[in-house]
């Protein structure tokens, strides 16, 4: 069993070995980001990347506190669906509205890779590929299609 300070160290260590590893790489649009706390610029619309014991994750969220702006949010989302998958070359899963850890509604869509653990560091290998291909598609999709959600900020 791991200790909570165990847990938080080896994460911190994952994060800081992954955005070592993607610093180099450029924005879209050439500028320099920050990968692993990826800024939308638009209220409750976040590109969150998970890495935990037993799966990693990315995917877009939203938790707009206004409903009706969270599903004028996720409605947007849904019409560039198809621009997504091609973007990513691949099917993700897609919800609307289902409670967080918190119990708030929470749209998104992710994939999740299952099998890994970042407690592992013979995984972070697997990991930094799961997550690296997809972020930059993501930054490259959002690139093309954040004019269409920034009136609903």
């Amino acid at each position: 069993m791991y200790k909570k300070a165990e847990i938080a160290k080896t994460k911190k260590d994952f994060w800081t070995t992954f955005g070592a590893y993607m610093k180099p790489v450029p924005s879209a649009e050439g500028t320099r980001v920050n990968w692993q706390n990826y800024k939308t610029g638009v209220k409750q619309l976040f590109f969150r990347m998970k890495a935990e014991r037993g799966f990693a994750s990315i995917g877009i969220e939203l938790n707009h506190p206004d409903m009706d702006i969270q599903e004028l949010q996720y409605e947007q989302l849904i019409m560039f669906k198809s621009m997504l998958r091609g973007q990513l070359g691949e099917e993700w899963n897609w919800s609307y509205a289902q409670p967080d850890e918190y119990g708030r509604p929470m749209s998104k869509a992710e994939v999740v890779l299952e099998g890994v653990s970042v407690m592992e560091k013979d995984d972070w290998p697997k990991i930094i590929s799961f997550l690296k291909p997809r972020i930059i598609a993501l930054d490259e999709f959002w690139s093309n299609v954040r004019h269409g959600f920034e009136e609903l900020k």
